[in-house]
């Protein structure tokens, strides 16, 4: 079923989308639940998305990748939630984040070595929350030291999103505390370094197959030429990397919310009380109704923010506005989905309660509501 009716995608566009969409459904769709039972994404998953091309959608043919725009990894995120927001989270984490972040700041020698890695087997993690730096995220506290010809990283991470299949970790560290957020640097880890591992994973409500781990860093040696853009500068590559991940967590809510709506739409048209389809009632078409046009207005503020993104004009309110409303679309039409499938949507053997319960970190991670709220005041009263 088409819902793209009041969108303008060029023929590439639609054409890319239709192709993750039928393996969205004949690939992803297949293993979700036992996916998200077992907390644990599918061993022959991450080969399917390396193979599809949708790892490395920005990035350049050269380096092996789609050489796509930003507004195609919106898209791909999209169509992935509907289906699954495990699997989208780490697609969109690879793309909006992690590659993003190399496209923008990395050398020529970093982008040959890990673009090339991230668009063809390896996957890539960004690493900035610590336990007491969610929101404040620059009060974090994992510390690099300078010592000649290496840096050595001491501390912890929390809330890493793609930690256990990530071998490239783009790590914010500080690297002079008295200066505060002026210290803070950004650096490429790889898996194998010494004095690195991955901790503990988390048990969560939602996106359970999406790993979300601590890291440890034990007196953890890294290069001189492991660090991404300038010393003291880490802030800037994360304040505007995720400018541009919030979009593609819009995207990530619209999936779920499109893939909860079609679910209810479905069922509504099936389920039989009182002798009729209980689609026929009024009361009920009326909340179909609603739903499709939060979805519809989510969508329009997600893809223009990307658009805005990819013709390199200011994007930042519209990000946050982005993903502020399609967090709340993701949660209040995934619980009415479940309203409308009765005592069946709070069934495991029923899709909704597994959208309602991935739709609820939209509100949490990569900005909270509140400070998307902040964002969008300030640039009004600037």
């Amino acid at each position: 079923m088409s819902h793209q009716a009041l969108t303008t995608l060029s023929e590439d566009e639609q054409a890319f989308q239709e192709a993750i969409r039928d393996f969205a459904e004949n690939q992803i769709k297949p293993l979700v639940q036992e996916m998200d039972k077992n907390a644990q994404m599918d061993k022959g998953m991450l080969k399917q998305l390396f193979e599809m091309g949708i790892m490395g959608i920005e990035t350049p043919e050269e380096y092996g990748g789609t050489g796509s725009s930003f507004t195609v990894a919106c898209l791909v995120v999209e169509e992935l939630a509907r289906v699954d927001a495990s699997v989208s989270v780490l697609v969109d984490v690879q793309n909006t984040l992690v590659t993003n972040a190399f496209l923008r700041w990395g050398t020529e020698d970093q982008k040959k070595k890990y673009l090339s890695l991230m668009a063809t087997e390896k996957v890539g993690a960004y690493a900035l929350s610590e336990s007491v730096s969610g929101s404040d995220a620059f009060a974090l506290q994992l510390k690099a030291e300078d010592k000649g010809d290496k840096y050595v990283l001491n501390g912890h991470k929390l809330w890493i999103t793609n930690g256990n299949e990530a071998d490239i970790f783009l790590v914010f560290a500080n690297i002079a505390p008295e200066k505060g957020y002026k210290g803070i640097t950004a650096f490429i880890v790889e898996r194998e370094h010494k004095g690195f591992s991955v901790g503990n994973k988390e048990d969560k409500l939602g996106i359970r197959a999406s790993s979300t781990c601590e890291l440890i860093f034990e007196n953890c040696e890294i290069p001189k030429e492991n660090v991404i853009g300038e010393v003291g500068k880490g802030y800037k590559i994360a304040i505007e990397t995720l400018n541009e991940g919030r979009i593609g967590i819009g995207a990530q809510m619209l999936g779920i919310a499109q893939g909860a709506y079609e679910a209810a739409l479905g069922y509504t048209k099936t389920r039989e009380q009182f002798g009729k389809a209980i689609c026929t009632n009024q009361g009920v078409q009326f909340q179909l109704a609603e739903m499709r046009t939060s979805i519809e207005a989510a969508r329009l503020m997600v893809y223009n923010a990307a658009r805005l993104k990819d013709n390199g004009q200011d994007f930042i309110k519209e990000a946050a506005m982005a993903k502020l409303y399609a967090s709340q679309v993701a949660e209040k039409v995934s619980s009415t989905a479940v309203d409308l499938y009765g005592g069946n949507g709070f069934s495991k053997e029923y899709p909704v309660e597994k959208f309602y319960r991935d739709a609820k970190i939209g509100g949490i991670y990569e900005g909270t509501s509140n400070m998307q709220l902040q964002t969008i005041a300030k640039m009004e009263l600037s």
